[in-house]
């Protein structure tokens, strides 16, 4: 059995989602070993998440985004928590709605997604910084 575990630091980006299968997977050092086990990444954010869809083309990101900005607005007359801005609440319940976490099959050292599969970075606040995801992998060599 063999687990690697590491911590990836991605680039800040605007509020949007944002494909980020490549820049994950190259983060994780040993994980070419694995031959058949799981993969669990975990942001360690609350106000973004992370979730698997798409990966060909942009305008499912955008779709995605427009749903999110409709469905969970800012500066609703119910939200009491806004002293870190407008959008930092939405950006709660949109994470909460998505998630933090993915598991994934792992197959010859990669996740085994479907061909128009990717990961995505969902970044709810318009400034979020850098996001931090821990990856978690293990299986057999």
């Amino acid at each position: 059995m063999i687990w690697v575990q590491g911590r990836i630091t991605l680039a800040p980006r605007p509020r949007g989602f944002h494909l980020v299968t490549r820049e994950l997977l190259d983060g994780i050092e040993g994980i070419s070993q694995i031959r058949v086990g799981l993969l669990h990444l975990l942001i360690q954010h609350t106000s973004a998440s992370l979730t698997l869809n798409e990966n060909a083309s942009p305008e499912v990101r955008r779709d995605f985004a427009a749903w999110f900005d409709e469905a969970v607005p800012e500066r609703a007359h119910y939200w009491t928590h806004t002293l870190e801005g407008p959008d930092d609440m939405p950006a709660h319940v949109k994470a909460s709605l998505l998630g933090p976490s993915l598991v994934l099959p792992l197959r010859q050292g990669r996740p085994a997604l479907g061909a128009w599969q990717g990961i995505y970075l969902c970044e709810h606040r318009d400034d979020g910084g850098p996001r931090s995801v821990v990856a978690t992998a293990f299986g057999e060599s």
